[in-house]
């Protein structure tokens, strides 16, 4: 594999002077927008809803969004609670603090404080929080990784660099890609945003290789921003922390959004070691004293409920890794039986298949990148997908995320059995197959 590093740090310049204020403002809004365009994510579930609006039949497979009700307690405690009005402390309610350590001692064998825990309205802001606490840093962001790590990595100031992974590395970044890095500007703090089960690619480091990514990480002091929101979604239930194997060194968020398919409720959590000090922690929390105050207390109320482990928990959990765990594997087994790369998934809700084999008859059709890629397939066969683009690889790289979500969560939820022959998931399969007809035209 090729180790390579991309720096993503050129902004274009302000007009002079002399401009007027008007000409000002629309410059600096260019300058911004090309380092913060909108979230493709978000973009993609826009464009689709659009389409079905004008009756068209969409198959659903861009936006990731957990298809799964919330935890039915949560949403009593959440009506329950309902009358709560007060500001709660900025670090987040105690009783949730330390309901959130717990859940992570006993889930991923981490040690985890209450002390040493912050409650944020959704745990994408709690990233950008972090970036933004820290003295100058290069954040070093794998290609692919989800797409809002690089826009937040430059609106907090810092250095957004590259680790581009492959196929055959499992889009993983490797401790060899980490040490070639660090070993890059040494007197720079290295920060590497790690994300397992990964968006958008639904994979895992092996035990071994995460180990080795440590400890070059011990080695030249990197921070490592562990993004664990669909640790809980493994499908086999056997995500390991990062944690784990760097305490000292791991800043790890999570959050409700995927495994208790509370998105709109935001509320992320995230855990900062004491070894870092208290200095990050008390411009983390001052941060958030300026900006968001306090996440919803309603919300955070009802989450000491979806934080408390109980056999009922248990059950609604292990019913949605069965669940996404035959629909990731058939999907992918269909894919590549049409001749598409592609790995299976350890958990989430994503496959990232290459579709260089079919580069030649795309060619033919006018289509040599990801983005022309998925903008013909919505328009032609009403399948969305999101570009390899969009998650930080080369353009002419022919790599999609395809979010396998489009089925009926509540219907299959309630299910027992089997899953691939029960009516809520035909939509899904549907689209697959919508996928693999189009790509067979040429």
């Amino acid at each position: 594999m090729t180790t390579a590093i991309r720096h993503d740090d050129t902004p274009d310049p302000f007009p002079a002077e002399s401009a007027s204020l008007a000409q000002r403002l629309e410059g600096g809004y260019r300058q911004a927008e090309a380092g913060t365009p909108s979230s493709d994510t978000l973009l993609i579930n826009e464009q689709s809803r659009l389409l079905e609006a004008g009756g068209r039949r969409i198959h659903k497979l861009g936006f990731g969004q957990s298809p799964f009700p919330v935890f039915a307690p949560a949403v009593a405690a959440l009506a329950e609670h309902a009358g709560e009005k007060a500001y709660l402390p900025v670090q987040g309610l105690a009783a949730l603090r330390e309901q959130v350590a717990a859940f992570h001692r006993a889930t991923d064998e981490t040690a985890w404080e209450a002390q040493r825990v912050v409650v944020g309205p959704g745990s994408k802001l709690l990233l950008f929080a972090l970036m933004k606490s820290l003295p100058e840093a290069d954040i070093l962001i794998p290609a692919p990784a989800w797409v809002s790590y690089a826009p937040q990595a430059r609106l907090a100031g810092q250095r957004a660099v590259r680790l581009e992974a492959d196929f055959e590395s499992r889009w993983q970044v490797t401790a060899e890609q980490l040490d070639a890095c660090c070993r890059d500007a040494p007197e720079r703090l290295k920060v590497l945003i790690l994300n397992a089960p990964g968006n958008p690619t639904g994979l895992s480091p092996d035990a071994e290789s995460q180990q080795r990514l440590a400890e070059v990480a011990r080695r030249h002091g990197v921070l490592v921003l562990a993004d664990e929101i669909y640790a809980m979604l493994d499908h086999a239930g056997a995500h390991r922390a990062f944690a784990r194997d760097y305490p000292e060194g791991t800043v790890t968020t999570s959050g409700l959004s995927k495994w208790c398919g509370a998105g709109g409720w935001r509320l992320g959590v995230m855990h900062v070691p004491a070894a870092l000090g208290d200095e990050l922690f008390q411009r983390l929390i001052g941060l958030a004293s300026e900006t968001w105050s306090s996440v919803t207390s309603p919300v955070q109320y009802a989450a000491i409920t979806a934080y408390t482990l109980s056999s009922a928990l248990t059950a609604y959990v292990a019913r949605q890794r069965m669940i996404l765990a035959e629909l990731g594997e058939a999907c992918a087994n269909r894919l590549s039986a049409a001749g598409v790369r592609v790995h299976a998934p350890d958990g989430g809700f994503y496959l990232f298949p290459d579709f260089g084999a079919f580069r030649e008859s795309l060619a033919r059709r006018g289509i040599t990148t990801s983005a022309e890629l998925t903008r013909r397939l919505l328009d032609e066969a009403g399948v969305a997908l999101l570009p390899g683009s969009a998650f930080g690889c080369r353009p002419h790289q022919l790599t999609a995320r395809l979010a396998y979500v489009d089925f009926d969560g509540a219907a299959l939820l309630d299910g027992e059995g089997a899953v691939l022959d029960h009516p809520a998931s035909r939509s899904l399969l549907e689209g697959i197959e919508a996928l693999v007809a189009w790509l067979e035209q040429g």
